[in-house]
């Protein structure tokens, strides 16, 4: 484990967590609601540093990224924990396998280590993944900078609910991320993930402003966000907020953790919600896990 970047230290040994959105008060021996960042005699710490849940070779284009670094093979890792509590997550194994007070499970590897696979493999780009990344930041930030010295692109794949202060600090070293925009209104948001939806849309806007390659995900959810109605909100987000040209993937929901009983994404409402895209003007539109 190692000490948790961006904390204060508050009164009877109590800390608030300022890595995300949540900004948790953690009292001494407990855990903010990622599961992984735990307060030890009033000293935070990230106890899944260094402990990777899981390493791979992707093609880029399961991040989904497609228009950045097209065709090539993106190494890819990831920590146990997650800030968010998705009914729908597909990698939920991992990403809720720390809570509420879990052993941190996974193989020790180094930042060094995980730069020198990428390169073994002849990936020009690293991917934090297949849980969420803001809650693995001081281990991301360290291989970050390492693999920007040696020239590889570092990649988010983000429910982009981190704080203004996690987003800063990656900035400098942060070349493309995909970003879900999971729903079209706070209360649908907080009820099936616990986050709301504005810390979103203001870091997906502040990561544009910086020049990093943005694609933005929709998972379309029977039920959930799949109304005419609640596309149209998601595309009028996205147009008034980032304009036109930011790639939009429109993903099928295939059932998984607490919704195993709801239905496939019927084909057409990928369709309807890709067709409000395109009257709306949004450039490059693809359509996910079809």
């Amino acid at each position: 484990m190692k000490e948790a970047l961006l904390y204060e230290k508050l009164a009877n040994l109590q800390v608030r967590c300022d890595v995300c959105h949540h900004h948790c008060v953690i009292m001494d021996g407990h855990r903010g609601l990622c599961g992984v960042r735990e307060n030890q005699d009033g000293t935070l710490y990230a106890l899944n540093y260094g402990k990777t849940i899981s390493a791979a070779l992707d093609p880029i284009e399961k991040k989904p990224l497609y228009h950045f670094f097209p065709h090539t093979t993106i190494y890819s890792f990831a920590t146990v924990g997650c800030n968010l509590r998705c009914s729908w997550c597909q990698n939920w194994e991992i990403s809720q396998a720390s809570k509420p007070q879990k052993p941190m499970i996974g193989d020790i590897m180094s930042p060094e280590e995980h730069v020198e696979w990428a390169q073994r493999y002849g990936c020009p780009s690293i991917a934090y993944t297949y849980s969420e990344p803001t809650i693995f930041l001081e281990y991301a930030l360290d291989t970050m900078k390492i693999a920007k010295e040696q020239g590889l692109k570092n990649v988010w794949v983000t429910n982009g609910y981190m704080s203004g202060a996690a987003l800063e600090l990656i900035l400098p070293y942060l070349d493309a991320a995909n970003v879900d925009l999971k729903c079209s209104d706070d209360d649908i948001s907080m009820k099936y993930t616990g986050g709301k939806l504005m810390p979103v849309i203001d870091n997906i806007r502040t990561m544009l402003e910086h020049k990093v390659h943005v694609e933005i995900t929709t998972l379309v959810i029977p039920g959930v966000n799949d109304t005419q109605e609640q596309l149209q909100t998601i595309v009028d987000l996205i147009v008034k907020n980032f304009g036109v040209d930011v790639p939009w993937h429109i993903s099928r929901f295939f059932p998984a953790w607490k919704m195993k009983t709801t239905a496939i994404t019927p084909l057409r409402t990928l369709e309807m919600a890709r067709d409000l895209g395109l009257k709306a003007g949004i450039k490059t539109i693809h359509l996910g896990n079809v």
